[in-house]
């Protein structure tokens, strides 16, 4: 037989390995991710990797009923830690045991496991709660829409917290099934793809599954009476979209522009590379707002985008973000500019396309608006402050950027840039100086100076990267593009 020879210091440093860490070592997880816009966003001492909800939902009397699986890892020796949410929880479980939990600030949800968890140790909470979503507020507001037959979940920087306990916060991304029991004759949509539906003693249970990493603010549940229309892509995405039986007389309209998705998709993977998803879509629900957000496979709009017309510019923005801000995150939401500032270059490169202006003019256009005095100049794209993070400088001042970009390094290195970004930063998070330095990689150039006066000064450039001389036209886009402003821009 073979002994082992174990050397006295050695077997000293296994026994030492070997001792648990005491009760003592154990903290709290932070109540906050650390955002200096949104101290109590997200939570501190865990990362989760899968969220699966179980959820029913009365349209009626709005009555939500779920149970919460969460699969997370501790990321310190966990004595307790936090959870986003606003319903009322009747039971937490970690890791099969019950778990203390009390209500403290506005949205957390404290919960303390029967023992602690070491760092780096996988666990499993389940939450079961209730609820009346749109009774609840939380910062002062109600952020989910009821509709005629049901109510829809979208919003940014915060929806989460209104239907499912998460850690709420775009650094923490997760994959996802949602599974929801509706009255028959009602739909439940969400994100990615429908994994199976059934029917049981009046209610209709709808399965759906997102894949890859998602953020809590991505996910999205609308519940009503939907027209929904279904295809393959030609790569076999299954395409699904959704609208309100109820639209009235923006109906033909916002069919006419969603069900483009395919197209306007096809197109932006020329300039940004395959689409990141295994789905694809949208959704038209019969909601009083006028914002439209890029919830992830299947973007939501408000029936308000299509009161003029057909509108694909703004299904360009939401689709756009599928790479810049859904795919690859804030790491911040101090980072909004590489979400919004590319959603509508975009739309800018859509215009440059259909011939309805280039990009050049349209910076041409949006710099002759905003003289120097205007507060248009004093926001800061790459950093607006939370009070400004959807005005519109972070939209067209941050276009203006991009544009100065491409004007800067020339077209090859510039769509170069734009096409290699989406897959550097796959599924993660980056920061607006993450983009700097990626630019300058891939360029050869030093473009510290040229970002921080588009994006940090708070003035009017003096010497623009626009090449028009006197007033220039109105380009034939601009209308169907300023019809998308604040997109995002109300609770």
């Amino acid at each position: 037989m073979y002994r082992r020879f174990i050397a006295p210091g050695a077997l000293a440093a296994s026994l030492v390995l070997a001792i648990p860490a005491s009760a003592a070592d154990f903290q709290p997880g932070a109540s906050g991710i650390g955002d200096p816009y949104y101290p109590t966003y997200g939570n501190g001492g865990y990362d989760v990797s899968h969220y699966d909800l179980r959820l029913t939902y009365q349209p009626k009397t709005d009555l939500l009923e779920g149970t919460a699986t969460i699969l997370a890892s501790s990321t310190q020796d966990l004595s307790r830690f936090d959870l986003d949410f606003g319903l009322t929880a009747s039971e937490v479980r970690v890791n099969g045991r019950k778990a203390a939990f009390a209500r403290s600030g506005v949205q957390e949800l404290e919960v303390t496991p029967a023992a602690g968890l070491p760092k780096g140790t996988p666990f499993t909470v389940v939450v079961k709660y209730a609820g009346k979503p749109s009774e609840v507020k939380l910062w002062g507001f109600t952020s989910p829409q009821r509709t005629p037959d049901g109510a829809v979940f979208a919003n940014e920087p915060e929806s989460a917290a209104w239907w499912f306990p998460s850690n709420d916060h775009p650094r923490d991304k997760a994959t996802y099934d949602v599974s929801v029991a509706v009255p028959d004759g009602t739909q439940a949509i969400s994100n990615g793809t429908l994994q199976s539906q059934s029917s049981k003693l009046g209610w209709t249970r709808f399965n759906w599954r997102s894949s890859k990493p998602q953020a809590t603010y991505l996910a999205t549940l609308a519940v009503g009476k939907f027209d929904i229309t279904t295809d393959r892509t030609a790569d076999g995405l299954p395409v699904i979209n959704a609208y309100s039986k109820d639209l009235g007389a923006n109906e033909g309209a916002a069919k006419a522009s969603v069900e483009r998705t395919t197209e306007v998709a096809e197109w932006l993977e020329s300039v940004y590379g395959p689409y990141p998803f295994d789905a694809l879509g949208g959704y038209v629900p019969n909601v009083p707002s006028s914002f439209a957000l890029e919830t992830q496979t299947r973007p939501f709009y408000s029936p308000k985008q299509f009161a003029n017309g057909s509108n694909v510019s703004v299904v360009v923005h939401e689709l756009a973000h599928q790479w810049y801000g859904d795919s690859v995150s804030v790491d911040d939401w101090k980072d909004i500019w590489i979400n919004e500032g590319f959603a509508r270059y975009s739309q800018w490169l859509w215009s440059e396309k259909e011939g309805e202006g280039t990009a050049q003019e349209l910076a041409d256009y949006v710099y002759a608006q905003h003289p120097a005095d205007d507060a248009f100049w004093t926001v800061k794209p790459g950093d607006p402050g939370a009070e400004n993070q959807f005005d519109i400088a972070v939209y067209d001042r941050g276009a203006l950027a991009i544009q100065a970009l491409r004007n800067a390094v020339g077209d090859k290195k510039f769509f170069a840039i734009l096409k290699g970004w989406p897959q550097q930063h796959a599924y993660g998070n980056a920061k607006v100086s993450d983009f700097v330095g990626y630019a300058e990689k891939v360029s050869g150039k030093r473009l510290g100076g040229l970002f921080d006066t588009w994006l940090y000064q708070p003035v009017r450039p003096e010497a623009p990267a626009l090449r028009s001389a006197g007033v220039p036209e109105r380009p034939a886009s601009w209308r169907k593009i300023a019809a998308t402003n604040g997109v995002h821009g109300e609770h």
